[in-house]
């Protein structure tokens, strides 16, 4: 297989758009648990650190998405330096890793989109029982 130095350069703006994309998500989560926490500590509502407890999970998640896009595009930067010097095997095992990091980065973010749609379909659960009733 003969990878070209192109061809890890595609994964950039990818990447890039993903990465920015995780960002707002975190900031917003953020957002979301610093308003929670003044509305439980004056109410301390159990309900409310549930929330911040899924919202905890969901940023350790976000986390994990960001490295693994990091080292996605540091990995396709260095298998655009290695085949800059002619180092084309280890070049194509590098682009798999980065490719896999990429992969492993989209399966957590699958992940917590699941967590956030069963929050808030819980969220709005008793909206639902009222409109049933």
């Amino acid at each position: 297989m003969t990878l070209h130095i192109e061809t890890p350069a595609l994964l950039f703006s990818a990447t890039s758009l993903i990465l920015l994309a995780y960002t707002n998500r975190f900031l917003t989560i953020a957002t979301i648990i610093r308003g929670l926490k003044k509305v439980y500590k004056e109410k301390e509502n159990s309900l409310i650190l549930l929330e911040i407890k899924n919202l905890n999970l969901r940023l350790t998640l976000i986390r994990y998405m960001q490295m693994a896009g990091v080292l996605s595009l540091f990995l396709s930067v260095f298998t655009m330096l290695l085949l800059f010097l002619e180092q084309q095997l280890f070049g194509v095992y590098l682009f798999g890793l980065s490719l896999f990091s990429l992969l492993i980065s989209l399966g957590l973010s699958f992940w917590e989109i699941n967590i956030s749609v069963d929050a808030l379909r819980l969220h709005l659960s008793d909206l639902i029982e009222k409109e049933t009733k």
